[in-house]
C-alpha cells in the first residue's frame, strides 16, 4: 500500500514519529519493532527511540531516499545499493528454505548516503516476515517497473549486486501479482478507492511481459 494508507510518518530533524492506521495496525507496529530491535548492528536501520500503543519513534537518519536519488540520475547507484542491502538481509538466520522477507523492499524505503551510495538505514518493516527471496526481489522490481519505468534498464545492476540466485521472469511475474492480490484483498477495508487504486494496479501487472 501506498504509506498513507497504512502509517502517517513525520518528523522534526532528530526524531521520526510512524503512528499506524487501518486493520492489524497494533500487529504491524509490533512487527517492526521487534524487528528494528533485532537487526541494530547487523544490517541498518533506524535506532528506536520510544513506543506507545499506535506509535513508534525512531532517530532522525541522514540521506536520501532512494527513489529521490533515482531521479538525480543516479538509477545505477541506486538499484546497487538496493542489491547489496537485499543480500545482507536475506543472508539472516532463517528456518530451512526461508530468508527474512521484508515485505515492502525497494528504493522508496531506502535511505542512501548520497556521497558514498550506501544504504544508511532500511525502513518500514511493518510487513517483514519469514518467506521466500522472491517476495523481495520481484517487488523491488514492481516498484520500479510501477513507479520508475523509466529506470527499468537500470534493473540489472540490481540483480548483479544482490549475487544470489534470481528467478526468471514467470516465476516474480507471478510473485508480484501475488502481493498485488494480497494488497487489493487488504485495501478492502479502506474503502473504494483503494479498492480501484489496487484493481488498477493488478491489472497492469498482469500486462507486463518480460
Amino acid at each position: 500500500m501506498r504509506h498513507g494508507y497504512t502509517n502517517s510518518t513525520f518528523g522534526d530533524g532528530a526524531l521520526v514519529v510512524k503512528c499506524y492506521l487501518g486493520p492489524g495496525a497494533a500487529h504491524r507496529l509490533d512487527t517492526e519493532r521487534k524487528m528494528l530491535r533485532r537487526l541494530r548492528g547487523r544490517v541498518p536501520v533506524p535506532a528506536v527511540q520510544s513506543v506507545t500503543d499506535t506509535s513508534l519513534t525512531t532517530r532522525f537518519v541522514p540521506g536520501i531516499h532512494g527513489q529521490d536519488l533515482l531521479d538525480e540520475g543516479m538509477a545505477k547507484e541506486v538499484m546497487t545499493a538496493c542489491g547489496r542491502t537485499l543480500a545482507a538481509i536475506h543472508a539472516m538466520p532463517a528456518a530451512r528454505g526461508r530468508v527474512l522477507v521484508h515485505g515492502d523492499y525497494g528504493p522508496n524505503n531506502l535511505i542512501i548516503d548520497p556521497m558514498t551510495h550506501e544504504t544508511a538505514a532500511v525502513l518500514d518493516w511493518e510487513w517483514a516476515h519469514r518467506g521466500e527471496p522472491v517476495e523481495d526481489l520481484a517487488w523491488c522490481e514492481w516498484i520500479i517497473r510501477m513507479h520508475h519505468p523509466e529506470h527499468v534498464e537500470a534493473l540489472p545492476y540490481f540483480f548483479e549486486s544482490y549475487g544470489g540466485e534470481v528467478p526468471e521472469w514467470p516465476r516474480r511475474h507471478e510473485a508480484m501479482l501475488a502481493r498485488c492480490r494480497e494488497l487489493l484483498e487488504f485495501a478492502a477495508d479502506w474503502g473504494r478507492e483503494a479498492v480501484e487504486l489496487w484493481e488498477e494496479r493488478l491489472a497492469t501487472t498482469a500486462a507486463w511481459s518480460a
